[in-house]
């Protein structure tokens, strides 16, 4: 998959990340970090292509594919979701706990999760669903998802370009990131759930 993206960057350039970036949003399992910090490494080579540029192509394509999971889970509901998961999820990557995880998120964060979660791997994607379930204002919904964006995407087309020909080394340290934060994030729920129980308690 990874050198499909980087044909498709190479032939197409800013079309190329704003079209790879909306189906990342859309379809999870298409790596952004691969997208962006490539980009940034592109942004480097070429004098045709820019920083600004691409960070605005990438946020388009966010932005754009967050709307549409934003719908979607506006118009289907949860339980079409759930089923379209459960029969389609293995192509995607996906199962019901991955949804239902995002699903936690914004019922505990409400509208910060929006923004918050663009930080986190899969579920940046993901969150977009239980936002357009909870039929949050869009006009917000697209600012958090915006600002989030954003940060996420110039961090990483910005490494690409400070690290040239070596732009992969953000992958391996890209890994150890999301592992320490589901690890986290397994924490923090363990904690609500102790929480819940002790003051069920008393």
């Amino acid at each position: 998959m990874q050198e499909w993206i980087m044909k498709v960057m190479e032939q197409f350039g800013y079309f190329g990340v704003f079209l790879l970036i909306l189906l990342e949003n859309v379809f999870p399992p298409i790596p952004s970090e691969v997208i962006l910090t490539f980009g940034g490494f592109m942004v480097d080579e070429s004098p045709k292509l820019t920083f600004t540029g691409m960070l605005i192509a990438s946020t388009l394509g966010a932005v754009i594919g967050a709307i549409i999971l934003y719908y979607a889970g506006h118009v289907l509901g949860l339980k079409r979701i759930e089923k379209i998961v459960d029969k389609y999820g293995f192509i995607l990557r996906l199962d019901i706990h991955d949804l239902h995880n995002a699903n936690k998120w914004f019922n505990k964060y409400g509208n910060t999760a929006v923004f918050l979660c663009r930080f986190v791997p899969l579920i940046r994607s993901l969150i977009s669903i239980p936002a357009g379930l909870s039929q949050m204002a869009i006009v917000p919904f697209i600012i958090y998802t915006t600002i989030g964006t954003l940060i996420w995407n110039a961090v990483l087309i910005y490494l690409g370009m400070i690290l040239g020909q070596n732009w992969e080394l953000v992958l391996h340290y890209f890994d150890i990131y999301s592992n320490v934060l589901y690890v986290l994030m397994a924490i923090l729920l363990i904690g609500c759930i102790f929480w819940l129980y002790r003051r069920k308690k008393h």
